[in-house]
């Protein structure tokens, strides 16, 4: 396959802060991206890659199977929320019919595109269970079975997850992993394969779905549950790289 074409969703948020000083107060506001050191190592790995920030992707993700399909051969949801998805503003505000651009999602891994879910407080299930995917067509595409309440595991001591079976995604990454200070709980399907573990919880699970392959990375990509130490790893580049090469067929 000679196509290198990656759809990245998500891992940017807006902050709006009040600050009280005795009997004044103030707001101040900010923009942040997370995913800027990932997108660059696929770049760099050869990768042409679309990123579609959070507020973008409401409006900007693909519909239809056949625009995904021609435009790209990996997606990539990053701490995005299934409502991002399910609720642009002409069915959340007007009341008109959409495609669900999720069931889209799962006919396109069905006719052999790739799928890799990133941890963070809006994947899977998280915070508060406001991720929500587990009541989504992506349920059934994704090798892991989604809580349906809150599935964050904080870790704030660090946690260091190694490897639980040899596979080419994980080639030429030896020695111990970085630590995480927290990631999503979920369960590996039957049928899928556990490559990366912390305790009894998996930690990377890989597997197929149809004709496409699928991905399930239970943590983050940046702070604050990719720590410093996972940003510098002289593997992060190679890890992502082959992660998204084997998802693709490469």
């Amino acid at each position: 396959m000679s196509k290198k074409r990656i759809l990245f969703a998500g891992e940017s948020w807006t902050s709006y802060a009040i600050h009280t000083k005795g009997a004044s107060s103030y707001t101040t506001s900010g923009y942040d991206e997370g995913a800027t050191v990932l997108l660059g190592s696929l770049k760099d790995a050869g990768y042409d890659v679309t990123y579609l920030r959070n507020h973008e992707a409401v409006e900007a993700f693909p519909y239809s199977v056949e625009e995904i399909s021609e435009r790209f051969d990996l997606v990539v949801l990053s701490d995005l929320p299934a409502d991002s998805l399910l609720l642009p503003h002409a069915v959340f505000v007007k009341g008109e019919r959409r495609p669900n651009r999720l069931r889209s999602l799962t006919k396109f891994v069905d006719q052999g595109g790739g799928l890799l879910m990133i941890g963070g407080f809006m994947s899977f299930a998280g915070f508060e269970g406001r991720g929500r995917y587990a009541m989504t067509p992506l349920a059934d595409v994704l090798p892991v079975e989604i809580a349906r309440g809150d599935d964050r595991v904080e870790e704030p001591e660090g946690v260091t997850p190694t490897v639980a079976k040899d596979h080419a995604i994980l080639a030429g990454i030896d020695g111990e992993w970085p630590y995480f200070l927290g990631y999503n709980q979920f369960k590996a399907k039957s049928g899928s394969d556990v490559l990366l573990s912390v305790g009894d919880d998996p930690f990377l699970v890989v597997g197929q779905h149809g004709q496409g392959r699928v991905a399930a990375f239970a943590s983050d990509c940046s702070p604050h549950w990719g720590s410093p130490q996972f940003m510098a790893w002289r593997h992060y580049a190679t890890f992502w790289s082959q992660l998204a090469g084997w998802l693709r067929r490469a």
